[in-house]
């Protein structure tokens, strides 16, 4: 089985600065990590092709330090990898993504499985998955927590839905995004990172996409913008009160009212 998981380089502090004019987030040079969503992505993946054998790839779309990101998948150990890379990406919002990563997937080849980590921990939109999906005209399902059973043609899969746990068959190629409770990941293996030290990764720009339409990616691409991005105010006011029961509840009730909470 040839399965492709859609990995993320994410800050790796709350300590980023956004730029002024694009409202977009300033990543160069900033501590990252791999987003932690798609760590359970990738474990999946290999979990499956431990079982059922065939490989796993890995695609990214970011500036060229994302490729550390790629190199801790060979650690865990991924078998092939590449990185979207180019100015022309930058600034792109869900829409945008979804559609520029939908470009490097064709240019991966077949594929009968992707996996997405359920949401990343700087966007948070947990769209970029299933709109994948869309552009690539694949059946999807989100919200996965079990691999239930693995057929020929299609996979049996159990989602964590709002009020209910459901179970559904799909076919493939299908793309799936899992939550965090699938599987536990594994650590990066120290062995792995020696033997993969100088693996190739392959890296796309845009004039690799099929696709040479500049208005499909990046800011270019993106329908929606960033208005206006501001740190959360912080408040260490604080109150200590004494008192009976009674007292407490009364003088609280009078309080909320004030701050109009009730």
């Amino acid at each position: 089985m040839d399965i492709l998981v859609c990995i993320k380089q994410v800050p790796g502090t709350s300590k980023v600065e956004v730029d002024p004019v694009t409202g977009v987030l300033k990543r160069d040079g900033v501590d990252s990590k791999m987003n932690p969503y798609d760590l359970y992505a990738l474990e999946t993946a290999l979990r499956i092709r431990d079982k059922v054998g065939g490989n796993v790839k890995v695609i990214s779309m970011g500036p060229l330090q994302a490729l550390e990101v790629i190199k801790e998948a060979y650690m865990m150990g991924a078998d092939e990898g590449v990185l979207l890379s180019d100015r022309k990406f930058g600034g792109a919002d869900v829409l945008a993504t979804a559609y520029t990563i939908s470009q490097g997937v064709k240019q991966m080849g077949n594929v009968d499985l992707i996996l997405c980590g359920k949401q990343t921990t700087d966007g948070d939109t947990a769209q970029v998955g299933p709109e994948m999906a869309e552009y690539l005209g694949m059946p999807h399902i989100a919200n996965v927590i079990k691999i239930e059973e693995i057929k020929n043609n299609s996979m049996i899969v159990e989602m964590d839905m709002p009020n209910t746990i459901e179970v559904a068959e799909i076919k493939f190629p299908c793309l799936l995004t899992v939550e965090k409770d699938i599987f536990q990941p594994r650590l990066p293996s120290y062995r792995k990172k020696l033997e993969t030290k100088n693996k190739e990764i392959k890296v796309l720009t845009f004039k690799e996409l099929e696709d040479q339409n500049e208005n499909r990616y990046g800011l270019n691409g993106s329908p929606t913008k960033v208005e206006r991005i501001f740190p959360p105010a912080v408040n260490t006011d604080k109150e200590i009160w004494n008192g009976t029961g009674e007292e407490l509840v009364d003088r609280l009730a009078v309080k909320l009212k004030e701050l109009k909470f009730i």
